[in-house]
């Protein structure tokens, strides 16, 4: 097993609407921030803020699957499909961008905060696809607790959002001096985001053990069958949204050939 932590300085950064939008990206588009390895076929991961109405204007895409989770406040979303909406802190708002379309962002409120996910499935297949868009609201998600952990379910395990890219999202909540066990199976990825709180992360079958703070990534990858434990601080919660995947797939990826989508 392999485990990488990349701290917020080492992330990519970028601006919209004259600085109103600033962005950490854990996970940048290619020659922004480090080079990430074994992620498959997540893609891109952005962390937004916004303090007050900021708009990202009008602008393209094709083929990828892209998803905006609201972690505060409030977002807006406008298509060239004719949708228009907003979604409320724990909603998510999902394009499948397909042969293509256009779209603006807005954020709403006093504190804004966001994370913007991109899934890469089969482009050469989803460019060839009518695009779609589709909304959530927090209480459309399925929520568990595990000894006394609690697990949002966003993609996968009954979650209401489906895509094509192969992926699990849960945002989970450890209160403090509580812990959180994962299996991974052979070849596959884990990334995680620090939303707040504090703790450690570690090989569960070692003692070499990793700190999270917020704002920090994390890429785990599992050579072999493997776990991983989550500890949260002693007077501290901590709160991570947390992504699998497969390290490989079996068509090209954007990251290897740059076609232009």
């Amino acid at each position: 097993m392999n485990i990488t932590i990349y701290p917020p300085e080492v992330q990519g950064v970028g601006e919209f609407d004259g600085g109103r939008i600033t962005e950490t990206k854990p996970l940048g588009f290619p020659g922004e921030g480090p080079g990430v390895p074994h992620t498959g076929p997540l893609f891109y991961w952005a962390w937004a803020t916004a303090k007050g109405y900021g708009k990202i204007g009008l602008h393209p895409h094709r083929a990828f699957e892209i998803m905006s989770y609201a972690l505060a406040g409030e977002i807006g979303h406008y298509d060239t499909m004719g949708n228009r909406s907003r979604v409320k802190a724990g909603g998510a708002q999902v394009m499948q961008t397909g042969s293509g379309v256009s779209h603006e962002e807005e954020t709403v409120g006093d504190h804004n905060e966001l994370f913007q996910i991109w899934f890469e499935p089969n482009l050469k297949e989803t460019v060839r696809q009518t695009p779609t868009y589709a909304e959530f609201r927090h209480e459309d998600f399925p929520v568990e607790v595990r000894d006394g952990v609690t697990l949002k379910h966003i993609i996968g395990n009954g979650a209401p959002i489906s895509i094509l890219a192969e992926a699990a999202m849960q945002e989970i909540l450890i209160p403090s001096s509580h812990g959180y066990r994962r299996e991974l199976s052979a070849n596959r990825t884990l990334a995680l985001v620090v939303i707040d709180g504090q703790g450690t992360l570690s090989d569960a079958a070692c003692s070499e053990k990793h700190e999270l703070t917020p704002r920090y990534f994390a890429v785990v990858h599992a050579g072999n069958t493997d776990s991983i434990a989550i500890q949260a601080g002693q007077a501290v919660h901590l709160r991570i949204a947390m992504i699998e995947v497969p390290a490989e797939v079996d068509y090209p990826l954007y990251r290897e050939q740059r076609p232009a989508y």
